[in-house]
This record gives structure tokens, C-alpha cells and sequence, in this order.
């Protein structure tokens, strides 16, 4: 998997002035978000765990929005005094790099890649470079990348009306001590000068994923609708879905100011052992995701932890219920890539069940940080207002919501 990402976000958005004025371009408004966070969120789903961003015009604005938004991400910011062209970007970025493949793409385009099969092509072809390429038809406003059977790139035709054919989705793998050995002057086109140059060897990666790059205001128009999140409609819910659900405050009931220590302080909630029987009946997976900082603190040993989820599993069970794994964070650091609201817990399930579409996943907790955990895992939320009920409603991180497991249960149609 490819861990480190250089997400080129310096464009000055040229086309858009008039729709979104004075920002970034990656910084437009879509769906109530700048475009930067479904970007941010959809890689980290793919594994990326270290960003870079490369930032030029009102590097500011975007330097203020991530340390507000993603206190926890791991990321650091290569600013370029004047405009460097995407080539010379990319070589400022890689200073701050430490792996040697990177995965680089655009800041205002979002193709949601399978970054594992990109990274495959990459390494069984010890690539210089290899491209996402998005199949299209009837379009006139991309270039056409042309490969061999074995993925080669061959060439790159100019703009034209083509019927059929595979474009250039801007995501890339970059082998690193490749691409700096050359001799590059401090402004050029990646495109042109790297790319096209037909002096490297590069393959592309033709994947019919999901594409949007909002560079002209009818796709930041289109982007608008096709990228807000609407609430799951609980009716679509199938085998195919997968349920993510904290532990305190949800199954149980909290300690307050405290930790669940042994299992002798857990209590069920009312309804909650019985929900897990229609629960199972209704997802494919069930994943439940706890932070339990106790256990970092010296509070209490991880043993203890283990004992309290196996006679839990057990109550569950006797009830006609499942749960198919537990994920857990005894970090103390709010930064652990484990720890809610970052994604780790989502991101190590799907490796243990490569059926999980974290696309059709809920989250459901009791605290925003499981909301923003969920948001964070390109999930579905849902809110149980046991212990915070006060949480406003609506509420961007939040899709729906309900009083308890068991009313969410019981609101899921019958299998």
C-alpha cells in the first residue's frame, strides 16, 4: 500500500474566479465542505497515512483549514514562494517525502482509484511512474493516454473529440530517486516536461472508479449534488452493508469520568443485547470500535479489556446476536491513527474483511468524535443520543438520528 501522498493544492483556480472568488481552487465549497476534505477523507480510506501538501497561492487559507479540521492528520506543508509549475511542486514536496514510491495527484480532482492496484502495476513493472487512467466517452475536454496489452504508456494525443478512450486521471505513484536524479530547473511542467516526455517508464492503470475534477464551474456545479452526503436510506440495507459501533455509551452504559474497569461495571443497556439479533440479521459485518485510553493510563491491563469483551460477545451471543470482530485503542496520544476520530479502526478492519464497502457502512456512537470517526471512514453516521442528547440535530457529521441501539435497530427493515 502506498502510505505517503503530495497533494498538488497551489492552483489559482483561474476559470472558477467568478464562481469562488479569492480561494484556492481547492478550497471551493462543495456540499458545505471544501473540495480538499472528500479528497483528504478518500485516501485515507486507501491507506494513505501521511500527506504533503504543495501550496502556493493563499497557502494561508488552506494551512488555517487543516490545523481546524484535521488536528490529527498527519500531514506538513511545502509552500512555494512563486508558482513552480506542477513539476517544480512536486520536486519542492519531495524534500519532505520519506517513502520511496509516493502516491501524487491533483487537488482539484477527485478519482477514487484503488490505490492497491495502482501501487501493483507500479512495482511488478518497476515503473518510473504509474498513471491512473479513467475510461471516457464522447468528451473533447481531455487528452487520450494510449498503452500497450502489458499497460505500457505508449503516448499522449492532444485535446480532441474522441468517442472512446482512456484519459489521464491525475493519480499518480512516483518513484521518488527516479524522478530527482534528473536534472529538472525550478519551474516545469510535470505534464509536459516529466510525463510526456517519453524518456521514462511509465505504465498506466486504466480503473472505471468515480471522477470529478471541478477545474470549470458546470463540474464544481456537478460536484455540488453528487458528493453530498444524503442520509442512508435504511431500506437499502442489506447484507452487503457493514455496521461499525462504539462500545460506551452504546452497548453500555458509561461510567462517568471513568473507566469500565472489569466486567462486573458493565451494564447493558435496555434492548441493547436483544438489538444485536436484528442487527445480524440485517448487515453483513458488525465491527465494533472502542477507544479505551484506561488501559494507556495504567488503569487497567489489557487482559481486563479482553475478559470484559469476551463475556460480552458471550451475552450477545446467548441473545441470538453477533458481533464478528472488536477493534480497540489504548493510545493515550489524540494523534494515534487508531485512535477516534481518526480512521485507523475502520481502515484495519477492511483489511481483516475485504468485503467491507466503506461506502455502504454506518457508524453509530454516542459522541462527536465517533460521528467525525465515520465521516473520517467515508461512512454513514448515526447518532444515539444516550449520553449527550443535547447535540444539535441536523448536523452535518450526523445522518440520522436516535434515541438508543434498539430504537436504530428497530427501525431497520425486516430481512
Amino acid at each position: 500500500m502506498i502510505k505517503e501522498a503530495i497533494v498538488l493544492a497551489g492552483g489559482l483556480g483561474t476559470r472558477l474566479r467568478d464562481t469562488v472568488p479569492d480561494l484556492p481552487k481547492c478550497m471551493a465549497p462543495v456540499a458545505g465542505r471544501p473540495f480538499l476534505f472528500y479528497m483528504i477523507n478518500y485516501l485515507r480510506t486507501q491507506g494513505v497515512e501521511r500527506f504533503i501538501f504543495a501550496l502556493g497561492y493563499k497557502h494561508e487559507l488552506i494551512e488555517e483549514w487543516l490545523a481546524t479540521q484535521f488536528p490529527t492528520l498527519d500531514y506538513i506543508c511545502s509552500v512555494e514562494d512563486e508558482p513552480l509549475g506542477t513539476g517544480g511542486a512536486i520536486k519542492l514536496a519531495c524534500a519532505h517525502a520519506t517513502e520511496e514510491n509516493v502516491l501524487v495527484t491533483n487537488g482539484d480532482t477527485l478519482f477514487k482509484v484503488d490505490t492497491a492496484q495502482l501501487a501493483l502495476m507500479h512495482h511488478s513493472h518497476a515503473a518510473e511512474a504509474t498513471l491512473s487512467l479513467k475510461p471516457m466517452q464522447d468528451f473533447d475536454r481531455y487528452g487520450i493516454v494510449e498503452t500497450d496489452d502489458n499497460g505500457l504508456v505508449l503516448n499522449f494525443l492532444e485535446k480532441q473529440f474522441c468517442e472512446q478512450g482512456n484519459i489521464n486521471g491525475g493519480v499518480y505513484v512516483l518513484n521518488l530517486m527516479s524522478f530527482l536524479e534528473n536534472d529538472w530547473p525550478p519551474v516545469f511542467s510535470f505534464e509536459k516536461d516529466y510525463l510526456e516526455s517519453r524518456r521514462f517508464r511509465l505504465f498506466g492503470s486504466a480503473q472505471d472508479s468515480y471522477f470529478i475534477d471541478i477545474g470549470i464551474p458546470e463540474d464544481l456545479e456537478r460536484a455540488q449534488s453528487e458528493l453530498a452526503r444524503t442520509p442512508a436510506d435504511l431500506g437499502t440495507v442489506d447484507k452487503n452493508w457493514t455496521l461499525f459501533i462504539d462500545r460506551d455509551g452504546v452497548i453500555n452504559y458509561e461510567k462517568e469520568g471513568d473507566y469500565i474497569r472489569n466486567w462486573r461495571e458493565f451494564k447493558f443497556y435496555e434492548g441493547a443485547k436483544d438489538a444485536f439479533k436484528i442487527l445480524g440479521n440485517s448487515f453483513g459485518t458488525i465491527i465494533v470500535v472502542t477507544n479505551q485510553r484506561g488501559i494507556g493510563k495504567g488503569l487497567m491491563t489489557e487482559a481486563d479489556l479482553d475478559s470484559i469483551h469476551q463475556h460480552m460477545l458471550k451475552q450477545i451471543q446467548n441473545a441470538g446476536g453477533r458481533v464478528d470482530k472488536v477493534y480497540y485503542c489504548t493510545s493515550t496520544d489524540n494523534d494515534h491513527p487508531d485512535r477516534k476520530p481518526n480512521p485507523g479502526m475502520a481502515l484495519r478492519a477492511k483489511l481483516d474483511f475485504p468485503a467491507i464497502d466503506l461506502n455502504r457502512s454506518i457508524m453509530i456512537g454516542n459522541k462527536p468524535s465517533d460521528m467525525l470517526f465515520g465521516r473520517n471512514a467515508g461512512m454513514y453516521t448515526v447518532f444515539a443520543a444516550t449520553t449527550h442528547p443535547e447535540t444539535p440535530f441536523p448536523n452535518p457529521d450526523i445522518d440520522l438520528r436516535f434515541a438508543s441501539l434498539a430504537e436504530f435497530a428497530k427501525a431497520l427493515p425486516a430481512p
